[in-house]
């Protein structure tokens, strides 16, 4: 099998216990192109990130990291810059020719909150090898915000794939011909590029920076908090912004991206060599993201963090890039369209527990 196993094929993978868990899998766990993953019920505080290595398990390492073990079961609070390692609830019994990338949920990436998946014998985090037969952790490490946790919370997600269906540049130039990607000319240099927006359209806000010293966020809580008890507006009128070092930012794209649905896509940088920043790649786009009854695409949120020393930003600066790869079918539900989906048509929009800003 090539390309990005849908929905349905997660589903058969479920049925054969391939993907198993003691508490039974939901179906609001299936994504188009992606398994959410659940938290279990205890969690270790840490005295330091680690990866078990070849040969070695998770539980083997963990004397030589752990500072104490939590109860989840009736909520714990994971302090902001400590680091956690959490079971989950799913674990994989993988087939010859199936492999697996994880990456952290979008609203788990736009609260700083730095989620890996770990494996026995893993080199390496977020990456499950061929045939993976094991459980699965999550590394988890809140940088901005303190939030409080429980079982079954879902904050990475999973993409299974068989022989790596990347486009080419050639491939993507072909697909933005058949089905624009963005509007007007696409940059395409190993995957499609795209650029901050720093002159919005109707206003001065630009985006948000977090703010130092704020209070526990409840991940189950929707909609429930203030933007401004957590965040500060950023505003520009010159389209510059100066990025402060160890700061966060929540910025958009300047372009509208679409994802047919037959891709996927997936977020990575553009250069490391473009400036003293790194914008997060938390998350996948999955197929239809951004093909609405409209069509016109969905913005990119950007999720920044500036490094060693003050970066100045310019408008249009191209500051990531989409990597696009096949499905290996087209998924039975596409995002935005047949499921509910908190960021399709998307804008500068902070993650899903913070009300709409109001200036």
């Amino acid at each position: 099998m090539s390309g990005v196993l849908p929905d349905s094929a997660l589903r058969q993978l479920v049925e054969t216990g391939a993907i198993a868990a003691d508490v039974p899998i939901l179906d609001a766990q299936i994504q188009p192109a992606s398994l959410d993953l659940r938290l279990g019920t205890q969690a270790w505080r840490l005295r330091a990130s680690f990866l078990p290595g070849r040969g070695r398990s998770v539980e083997s390492r963990l004397p030589d990291f752990e500072m104490h073990r939590m109860d989840l079961t009736d909520g714990a609070v994971l302090e902001r810059g400590c680091v956690y390692l959490v079971p989950l609830m799913e674990r994989l019994s993988l087939p010859a020719g199936l492999s697996a990338v994880a990456n952290a949920k979008s609203s788990t990436g736009r609260l700083d909150l730095l989620t890996r998946l770990i494996t026995d014998g893993g080199t390496e985090f977020d990456r499950l090898p061929d045939g993976y037969d094991g459980p699965l952790y999550a590394e988890i490490c809140p940088r901005s915000f303190s939030v409080l946790v429980r079982p079954g919370m879902r904050l990475n997600q999973l993409r299974l794939r068989g022989e790596h269906a990347v486009l080419d540049d050639d491939s993507l130039r072909a697909l933005h011909d058949a089905s624009p990607l963005v509007e007007g000319p696409a940059l395409i240099d190993q995957g499609l590029g795209f650029s901050v927006d720093l002159r919005p359209e109707g206003g001065s806000l630009v985006g948000f920076r977090a703010r130092p010293h704020s209070g526990v966020i409840d991940l189950d809580r929707i909609g429930a908090y203030d933007p401004r008890d957590f965040w500060d507006a950023l505003h520009a009128s010159d389209g510059r912004l100066i990025l402060d070092p160890g700061a966060f930012y929540i910025l958009v794209s300047r372009e509208a991206v679409a994802i047919p649905g037959e891709y996927a896509a997936e977020m990575a940088p553009y250069l490391a060599m473009v400036g003293e920043f790194r914008v997060h790649y938390a998350g996948f786009f999955d197929p239809g993201f951004g093909i609405g009854q409209q069509g016109k695409g969905a913005r990119g949120v950007l999720e920044v963090r500036c490094h060693e020393a003050p970066f100045a930003l310019e408008h249009g600066q191209v500051v990531g890039r989409l990597v696009y790869e096949r499905m290996s079918a087209r998924p039975r539900r596409l995002y935005g369209q047949d499921i509910a989906s908190n960021y399709q048509g998307q804008r500068l929009k902070l993650a899903k527990q913070f009300s709409e800003y109001a200036g």
